[in-house]
């Protein structure tokens, strides 16, 4: 005869619903998977219930049916209104965020909201303030900031190990946008994306700035557009590859920023980011330099942390430090040095934190109030470029 042991009651619930099943919403999809299986502990299991997606396509029916959702809707304030998800995660356009949110917040549902939360700093502030009326908790899609290597880095500051913090270089560099035949997809139409690199990109690059070193208080900021015009797009593809075959027609945001920064410690700082930057993919990074020690990371090289710590500071060296267990999240994922981590584990690490901010009822990871500030600093950008002069941020 077999015996059979009692296993424990597992975590409560959580139902998810999605709106919009391209990338990244798969992503969150995999995350929410995913999360149970890395973190034993975690306080909820997420249930895929719902996707909304207009997409009437076949990549969304596969995708729909490789995930397990249940329903499908086609318009995402029916999503919005069931009464059997719990969180919502925002993963489509910029032109939706704000709308959707905010739906949901009213509704009583926790987000997880991509970046740029809303297309401004007004609409960013709808959401924080629907979020908080309701109570619910949110994420919001700084993931970079999740990299054990980041995470170690903000603690060698924050424990003075550089000394007086003097000098930051933020860079986020790609080429998606780089081919003229890319077509005009919502991404360079304002009234859609609300911005171009400085919504997409420098919006992570600041977050990152400002979780490693602190708040910046002042900046000057200028943009270009390289390629002014970009063909129409005949099909219904938003792909950054997607090409175009209708007339051009006229570019309407940046593909190019490049900003000095002041920091509330003092320290000054570059940031630099491209859309077009042929050669470059996902080159996202920071290094820090202060009076006694300095420190450098780049995303390619994700569980790599340049240090160059505890030495005269003349002639002195980095050495690569290999992010080990006890350093940010990796134990989560891997159980010793050197062995890689990827994009999709950060979203995993954002989605526990999400899980611990619905369960515990208090904040943990980035939130809506990380993105207002972004959002804040980028409008401030924005701003500086087109008045050509220094801009002051408040707190």
């Amino acid at each position: 005869m077999t015996s059979t042991n009692t296993l424990p009651a597992g975590p409560a619930p959580l139902r998810v619903g999605v709106v919009g099943l391209g990338w990244m919403g798969q992503v969150h999809a995999r995350a929410y998977t995913r999360v149970g299986q890395h973190y034993l502990d975690a306080p909820l299991r997420p249930v895929l219930v719902a996707v909304a997606d207009n997409a009437a396509d076949e990549r969304l029916a596969r995708a729909v049916s490789a995930y397990g959702f249940a329903d499908v809707h086609a318009d995402w304030h029916e999503l919005v209104e069931r009464d059997d998800i719990d969180v919502v995660s925002i993963t489509g356009p910029n032109f939706i965020h704000r709308d959707v949110a905010v739906a949901a917040a009213r509704a009583g549902k926790h987000l997880w909201l991509e970046k740029p939360a809303g297309r401004d700093a007004e609409e960013t502030a709808e959401i924080a303030e629907a979020v908080a009326a309701a109570g619910v908790q949110s994420a919001v899609g700084f993931n970079y900031r999740n990299a054990p290597a980041v995470e170690l880095a903000r603690s060698l500051v924050a424990e003075g190990r550089l000394g007086r913090v003097e000098q930051v270089r933020i860079t986020m560099l790609a080429d998606y946008a780089a081919h003229p035949e890319g077509a005009l997809t919502w991404r360079y139409q304002n009234r859609w994306s609300g911005s171009g690199v400085l919504g997409d990109l420098v919006s992570h690059g600041i977050d990152l700035g400002r979780y490693v070193v602190g708040e910046v208080e002042s900046l000057v900021c200028d943009t270009a557009t390289f390629i002014t015009e970009r063909p129409a797009l005949t099909g219904a593809a938003f792909a950054h590859t997607a090409r175009g075959t209708g007339a051009l027609a006229p570019v309407e945001n940046e593909d190019y920023a490049g900003a000095l920064l002041s920091f509330a410690g003092g320290a000054r700082g570059t940031l630099e980011s491209s859309r077009v930057a042929v050669g470059e993919q996902c080159t996202y990074g920071i290094e820090v330099h202060g009076d006694r020690g300095a420190l450098a990371w780049d995303f390619r090289r994700m569980g790599e942390l340049k240090v160059c710590l505890d030495q005269e500071v003349t002639d002195a060296a980095f050495a690569t430090h290999l992010v080990s267990p006890g350093d940010g999240e990796l134990s989560a994922f891997q159980p010793g040095s050197g062995i890689a981590m990827s994009y999709d584990d950060l979203k995993v690490v954002e989605a526990h934190r999400l899980l611990r901010s619905i369960a515990s009822g208090t904040p943990q990871g980035a939130t809506i109030t990380d993105a207002l500030r972004a959002a804040r600093l980028v409008d401030a950008m924005a701003v500086s470029a087109r008045e050509r002069r220094w801009v002051d941020v408040p707190a």
